[in-house]
């Protein structure tokens, strides 16, 4: 902010706008002139009326909610999908205090680098008293199995963020350091898409420094450290339930990496291997997004559950590179802080480029007596547990601050091991709030990834912004927003994306990576789930259509309905029914746990039926009220259905969307025709049957007489043509049972191939009169028991 010259125009929108009293702002010089950097964003703004300006920021927010951007809150016991919270007002920062910014963090990063080296390797820092002992050894967060241990590739550190605010004098304080599994970068990517459409008319003139430069160097560094062709970079995540998990998915699909859980992998002859519907494929370079202590219950946390027994032994043996190294947490200890600017010179080669917040380690004499002589209020950052852990109900340890007195006062009465932090007052950056820019705390999460190169920090990031005047919410599970950060280019940038450059050396084709069996077991069910909640839908439809024509009492017909109700478990009293949203959340379910594999577009649809049936539920009556909407439905359901079709690659994971699909319509018509086929079954179940069936006009083309039951079951079991037929159904589950790894072997069959082969041959070679009432439960019950063997081979 130093040497800025002001920008003189006020404009109406920033009319009322105040800075906080002696606090810092990124937009109002102090003199109450808007600075040059943010001319340009606030004359726009002033441009809009309050009616266009709302129009272009839902932009903003239609886009998130399309593509289904979330986090996972915790609370009270339970944790909620939370849309994206995002502030609309970008946060801007000069080209020039960035590179300032990236140089100076570039040296942090070098200095966490050796200072982890040290801790895991030859311990000099401890052994020559420049660290604590217990500080090491007593933190959760070093893992001692790592001692020795030099990674694959001589980096301990790959990925890194860094908390930063600036403080009341303008200068940026680093506040914690990210080392962990640093997350937000993939947020940061939907803050910007989303920003540029809420700012579509603005953003090509600010020549803002793009993203995708720095994704795609650090996918190029990863993937150099691949040197098996058979392997892929995966990332690895604790699973849907974790707060940042739409991230992961999301970046998963970006780089195109594998997003794996810790089942999905196991160690074989030292090497890291996932689990795939191929057998057991490498894994060498692994982006993990779990805590260290989680990744190995063998060695680390034997309570884990969402880890891999052996990963130890897989990174002694040097086979795969870990992305950060396990035990790297340590690094976040902010004790740590307190010690930093004295190794700094030794292992940094000079002071610290950008100071921490002022950190004082509590577990000595000396520290206490830093903090007693230390000016202002201290906050209690953090109880290391040591000795004594404090009680998360203690008064003291809920209180906002301390003074060093009572701060002193409390060590003297409880003992152990804490570290204080001194309070900073951060800038403020203008948010809109009920249409009126108001300034708002903020803290600012800088990315850097390794690469060939040396450190590549990302030209903009994320910034999280209080809901308050206060910085008490600005974390994301108090209610904190997000923001995206411009750096605007003294010239035109270039446009950089993900691509390779023209001319460049092209790669021959690869093919696509092992499908893990968790994501084949996920698109199976997938299919099945949409297909059942279809068939439901159908059904539903029929009846209430017949119910709208007749009258609860005026038809013979709806008792016939009843055993195909019980049989798919639905209450026909409900126009909506509950079945009908049960299918729907667990398709959701299924496809949420694949979200790197299932594109956007479906997502988005898959989410909208479901919305839109959960808000029919209560309001549509039974009869013809029902039947339209369950028609509005269907066509929903058709949408997704088309999607697929058309957009899915079709490789081994479309392979198994499919066959659920397939399998689950033949074993509903299946037992649609062994109900509506019966001869005891009332008059009209035939005409009922090819209506559910969808082969209305059909039979009327094939068949001048009326239907019959040999008709019906020529065109909805047997014929080969009718995409709604059984027999449609189990040629193509052959025809895609036969494609899958290891079904055809130079001629040897699998045991699902084998059995899909029989199904067919029994189909093919039947007639009308031999699918009887028990043939066709018997053949309903042989379509089911392919799905056991499917799972056996395939996804166990």
């Amino acid at each position: 902010m130093a040497g800025e010259r002001a920008h003189s125009v006020r404009t109406s929108r920033t009319a009322g706008y105040r800075p906080l009293p002696g606090v810092p702002d990124e937009m109002m010089a102090p003199d109450g002139n808007i600075r040059p950097l943010w001319g340009r964003l606030v004359a726009h703004l002033d441009r809009l009326d309050d009616e266009r300006l709302a129009r272009d920021l839902s932009r903003a927010d239609r886009y998130l909610l399309d593509s289904g951007v979330f986090y996972r809150q915790y609370g009270a016991g339970q944790s909620v999908e939370r849309p994206w919270p995002l502030s609309h007002i970008p946060v801007l920062l000069a080209e020039d205090e960035w590179q300032d910014i990236g140089q100076a963090l570039r040296q942090r990063a070098d200095l966490l680098e050796r200072l982890i080296a040290d801790l895991y390797g030859p311990n000099d820092l401890v052994a020559s008293g420049r660290l604590p002992a217990a500080l090491i050894a007593g933190n959760p967060e070093w893992l001692r199995p790592m001692v020795g241990i030099r990674p694959r590739g001589g980096h301990f550190l790959h990925f890194l963020a860094f908390e930063l605010g600036r403080g009341p004098d303008g200068k940026w304080w680093v506040l914690a350091d990210r080392t962990q599994a640093p997350s937000g970068a993939g947020y940061a990517l939907e803050n910007r898409v989303a920003t540029t459409r809420a700012f579509s008319e603005l953003f090509p003139d600010e020549n803002v420094h793009r993203l995708a430069g720095f994704f795609r160097d650090f996918r190029d560094a990863l993937q150099e450290q691949n040197h098996d062709p058979d392997s892929r970079v995966a990332i690895l995540t604790p699973g849907p339930m974790n707060e940042t998990y739409f991230e992961h998915a999301y970046i998963a699909r970006y780089l195109g990496f594998l997003l794996l859980e810790g089942d999905d992998l196991c160690v074989a002859g030292g090497r890291l291997m996932v689990r795939t519907v191929q057998g057991l494929r490498p894994v060498e370079v692994i982006w993990r997004r779990l805590d260290g202590h989680f990744a190995d219950p063998l060695e680390l946390d034997s309570a884990s559950r969402i880890g891999t027994p052996g990963m130890m032994a897989a990174l002694r043996a040097g086979s795969v590179t870990m992305v950060n190294a396990l035990g790297s947490g340590i690094l976040e200890t902010r004790a740590l802080m307190a010690f930093l600017p004295k190794l700094a010179p030794d292992l940094a080669g000079g002071p610290l480029a950008m100071p921490n917040i002022a950190t004082w380690w509590c577990g000595n004499a000396t520290a206490r007596a830093a903090v007693r002589d230390a000016p202002g209020r201290m906050v209690l950052a953090d109880a290391l547990t040591t000795r004594l852990p404090f009680d998360p109900s203690d008064d003291l340890t809920r209180a906002s601050s301390l003074t060093p007195e009572e701060l002193n006062r409390m060590l003297s009465a409880r003992g152990g091991d804490l570290v204080a932090q001194e309070t900073v007052t951060l800038s403020t950056t203008p948010a809109l709030v009920d249409g009126v820019l108001v300034p708002r705390p903020m803290t600012l999460r800088v990315y850097l990834a390794r690469t060939p190169g040396g450190w590549a920090v990302m030209p903009g990031g994320f910034a999280r912004i209080g809901t308050g005047p206060d910085a008490s919410a600005i974390a994301m599970q108090d209610g904190g927003a997000a923001a995206d950060v411009w750096v605007p280019g003294r010239g035109r940038v270039p446009v950089i994306t993900m691509t390779r450059p023209m001319g460049a050396a092209a790669d021959s084709r690869p093919l696509p990576g092992g499908l893990p069996a968790r994501a084949a077991d996920n698109l199976f069910w997938l299919g099945r789930y949409v297909e059942r909640a279809e068939g439901v839908v159908r059904l539903m439809r029929a009846y209430h259509t017949r119910l709208a024509e007749s009258g609860k009492s005026g038809s013979d017909l709806l008792p016939g309905f009843d055993p195909l109700f019980r049989q798919m478990g639905i209450d026909p009293r409900a126009a909506i029914p509950r079945r009908l949203l049960d299918n729907l959340a667990a398709a959701i379910g299924s496809a949420g746990n694949v979200r790197d594999r299932f594109s956007p577009d479906a997502w988005s649809a898959l989410l909208d039926i479901d919305r839109s049936a959960r808000r029919m539920a209560p309001q549509v009556a039974p009869g013809d009220d029902a039947a339209r909407a369950l028609s509005a439905l269907l066509r929903k359901l058709a949408g997704i259905s088309g999607l697929v079709h058309e957009n899915m690659y079709r490789f081994v994971g479309w392979r198994f969307l499919t066959i659920g699909r397939l399998h689950e319509r033949a074993m509903s018509m299946a037992a649609l025709l062994a109900v509506l086929c019966d001869p005891k079954a009332p008059e009209g179940a035939l005409d009922l049957a090819i209506e559910v069936g969808d082969s209305v006009l059909t039979h009327r083309r094939r068949f001048v007489l009326n239907a019959s039951r040999a008709t019906v079951i020529d065109l909805l079991a047997l014929d080969p043509m009718n995409p709604r037929a059984l027999r449609y159904q189990v040629d193509c589950l052959r025809e895609q049972v036969d494609l899958l790894p290891a079904a055809n072997t130079d001629g040897a069959l699998s045991p699902l191939a084998r059995q899909a082969l029989r199904l067919h041959a029994d189909l093919a070679t039947s007639d009308p009169d031999a699918l009887t009432t028990e043939a066709l439960w018997d053949l309903r019950a042989r379509l089911a028991s392919l799905s056991d063997v499917l799972t056996t081979t395939y996804f166990h």
